[in-house]
């Protein structure tokens, strides 16, 4: 066989062989769906698409990313997410905790502090986010693979109040989550449940009175234009987490475990970067844009007012938790005390 040949034989050979692996890649890839609660370009859509970016650029799997409102509301993409349809679901303990009663826990009052860098540490170091939690939501079919804060919960209402006798009557929409109402009750006033969807024009027709969300949300959701009436009581920031279905993650190759574990890392480490200064931003655009918004932050002395009143909220969590989320409880103030060192 002459060199040409032997040459023309070869090259063949090559192609095929990469026709082959072309078509064994895409066999292999898989495009996956990833849910979560939030608008372009709020938090939630940023981490998802640094998930996304991640994921793509690393494998040749491709993820479709669905925002509020596309495929219903959060309790929607978490039963999708139950059964299947989905593979990943971003969501906060907000609505969460009605699946995993212990996720509540974000929302006792007082618990977390307000700093974002010591916010950021203990999401970074706790043991109850990175070692107990798991385990709760492995119980409900889930893998939860990062969880992280968005903003510092702020309270909208239709007047300026600094204690709780002002909330008296006062009814605040909130999640669809027990130890929140509570907290509101506890601060002396009327908690809503209702849907997110249907915030805005309850707050437009005086159905409800205020609601709380970080400013950021607040911002983009134009809450401030039927809620004009901001207050930071320091009480605690929004956190929420992003998840796989547990069967799905289980049934993956070992390379696509950890694909997914540090998609979540990197989309993490991007997010705290993306959050840091977002308040400001956000709270800078509502003032250019209505000069009807007041701001109230409360001092340390209207603080303690509202503050006095959480014991009674913690005593509700151990009620709704049992032995369990009482110790949950005691690790998660262990490991604030660490990091606040």
């Amino acid at each position: 066989m002459s060199s040409m040949s032997k040459l023309k034989k070869l090259a063949g050979i090559s192609a095929f062989a990469f026709a082959a692996m072309t078509a064994a890649n895409s066999v292999n890839a898989a495009n996956w769906r990833y849910a979560h609660e939030e608008y372009e370009g709020d938090v939630q859509d940023v981490y998802a698409y640094k998930f996304k970016e991640y994921i793509e650029e690393n494998s040749d799997h491709t993820l479709q990313v669905y925002r509020f409102g596309e495929l219903g509301e959060s309790d929607d993409i978490m039963e999708q997410t139950q059964a299947g349809i989905l593979n990943f679901v971003n969501q906060s303990p907000g609505f969460t905790g009605a699946l995993i009663p212990e996720a509540q826990i974000f929302f006792i009052p007082y618990l977390m502090p307000t700093d974002i860098s010591t916010v950021i540490d203990f999401f970074r170091e706790s043991k109850a986010i990175n070692e107990d939690f798991p385990k709760l939501y492995a119980d409900k079919g889930l893998e939860l693979l990062q969880m992280y804060p968005e903003g510092e919960f702020v309270i909208t209402l239709d007047e300026p109040v600094t204690t709780p006798e002002g909330m008296k009557n006062k009814k605040i929409r909130v999640m669809t989550n027990p130890l929140l109402s509570e907290t509101y009750s506890a601060f002396g006033a009327t908690p809503t449940p209702l849907p997110w969807g249907e915030v805005y024009g309850a707050l437009q027709t005086n159905m409800i009175n205020g609601q709380e969300n970080p400013i950021f949300w607040i911002e983009s959701g134009g809450l401030y234009e039927v809620s004009p009436n901001l207050i930071y009581t320091g009480h605690g920031w929004f956190t929420t987490a992003a998840m796989a279905n547990k069967d799905f993650y289980d049934g993956l190759k070992d390379e696509d475990k950890k694909l997914i574990q540090d998609a979540a890392d990197y989309a993490f480490e991007k997010i705290i970067t993306h959050i840091d200064g977002l308040a400001d931003e956000a709270l800078a655009k509502i003032q250019a844009a209505s000069d009807k918004v007041t701001v109230t932050r409360l001092n340390e002395e209207q603080i303690k007012a509202f503050k006095a009143r959480a014991p009674q909220v913690e005593k509700k969590f151990i009620e709704m938790t049992g032995k369990g989320g009482e110790q949950l409880l005691n690790q998660f103030k262990k490991d604030l005390k660490d990091v606040q060192k």
